[in-house]
């Protein structure tokens, strides 16, 4: 008998259907329980049926995309003659762990997993981030590469490439600024709801374990920049746009999506304070940053 679980990840409803509890269950997201409800009458944002009898769609239905290196492993990305994707998720040992299959809109999906547990933890929790992303351009929502702090009630996100900074940033926040809180530490969630710019914590984290249910206004985002004494830069509308985009999960080649994700990345830009701190990995970096960008 399948097993039927329901969320809500910042304020949208999902839906994960297990089909053989015998290999795969909740045990693969345990992250997820922070945002397990009961079943609720509310719209889907989508739902995903792991079916490990999936199989690939006839190579004379889709076309290759492209591959990319997500970092932790190759994806290769098939659009359907329907409209929809194929992905096939392979771990950063080239094992193929996740066949994942969706519609135009990303709101059905079903995947089916392959390999031991941590495979299948992996290919799981990377196939539910891909649908999040592009099921939430829908609904202007954003998954965002950050590392996300709340500091008097405001959510401040810092965007770096990985190894750049930002986890360093919030560390310093979290020791020397007063009233702080590790919101969530790699993948936080923004949304637009009635004009104005949320973020929240999700049930993705990186290597920090921090699953919280937990929403703030967005106070403001900052890149981090490396440097040898600290400052803070206020972006323009153009540079902000240009800084804040690439944090966001997206794909270009999906005109629509991509067209919805830059839409919901201006709102944020012309509601939200979007800076560059150069900065030096101590007290003082911290110090600037916060009276520089802090909301009162």
């Amino acid at each position: 008998m399948a097993s039927i679980n329901h969320f809500r990840i910042a304020e949208h409803n999902i839906r994960i259907v297990f089909e053989d509890l015998e290999i795969n269950s909740l045990a693969l997201i345990d992250s997820f329980q922070p945002f397990k409800v009961d079943k609720t009458d509310e719209d889907l944002l989508f739902q995903l049926t792991i079916d490990d009898n999936l199989q690939p769609v006839p190579k004379e239905r889709r076309h290759r995309i492209r591959a990319f290196d997500s970092g932790n492993g190759d994806t290769i990305v098939d659009r359907l003659d329907d409209g929809g994707y194929q992905y096939i998720i392979k771990d950063i040992n080239g094992r193929g762990c996740c066949l994942l299959i969706t519609d135009k809109d990303f709101y059905n999906c079903r995947c089916a997993l392959n390999g031991n547990f941590v495979m299948r933890d992996y290919g799981l929790n990377s196939a539910l981030m891909l649908i999040m992303a592009f099921a939430g351009s829908r609904k202007q929502t954003l998954l965002i590469h950050a590392s996300l702090v709340r500091c008097d009630g405001y959510g401040y996100a810092f965007i770096a490439k990985s190894g750049t900074g930002k986890s360093t940033q919030v560390s310093m926040w979290l020791r020397y600024i007063p009233g702080c809180d590790l919101m969530n530490d790699d993948n936080p969630i923004v949304r637009i709801i009635e004009g104005k710019p949320y973020i929240f914590g999700g049930p993705w984290s990186g290597k920090t374990p921090c699953y919280r249910n937990v929403k703030a206004p967005l106070g403001a985002v900052t890149r981090i920049d490396r440097a040898s004494a600290n400052s803070v830069e206020k972006l323009s509308p153009v540079e902000a746009f240009a800084s804040f985009l690439p944090s966001c999960s997206s794909m270009k080649w999906d005109t629509d999506i991509y067209n919805a994700i830059c839409d919901t990345v201006t709102r944020v830009v012309e509601t939200t304070g979007i800076y560059t701190l150069h900065c030096l990995p101590d007290k003082e970096s911290a110090e600037i940053c916060h009276k520089a960008i802090a909301l009162s």
